[in-house]
């Protein structure tokens, strides 16, 4: 996949990312799956705007911190049960979109124990904020 930087509408934005974030979560349509908890791997790409990520105070507050990310993952986690990982990724997407600074948005999901013959199953989803009117 061509990078999203490259896309007009995120040429003035920088990329803030969580890589390889794995929790163990109750997700799964099959009653095998209900039972217990699966390892998930998480990837998240936040596109922030220059604008809204160029600290001049060198201070957290002048950018999109990470905890942000992980906290509302972990929120969103919380809930419960998640039968697909589309519902999963979508969920997170829009949930991060809910952030004033975030333009657009990467989120990945894998489930690596799955099938013995493979690295991993998964979804992944791309989201760019609708601009106000």
């Amino acid at each position: 996949m061509t990078s999203a930087l490259s896309l007009p509408a995120l040429s003035d934005c920088r990329r803030l990312f969580l890589r390889n974030y794995e929790v163990w979560i109750n997700i799964g349509v099959h009653d095998f799956e209900k039972r217990g908890e699966q390892r998930v791997v998480i990837n998240v790409d936040l596109y922030v705007p220059y604008a809204d990520s160029t600290p001049t105070q060198d201070k957290l507050d002048e950018v999109v911190d990470y905890d942000f990310i992980r906290r509302t993952i972990a929120q969103r986690l919380a809930r419960g049960h998640i039968h697909l990982q589309e519902t999963l990724c979508d969920d997170v997407a829009a949930l991060m979109l809910q952030h004033p600074s975030v333009r657009a948005v990467l989120v990945s999901t894998e489930k690596p124990d799955v099938y013995p013959d493979c690295e991993a199953v998964g979804v992944e989803v791309f989201r760019i904020k609708e601009s106000a009117p």
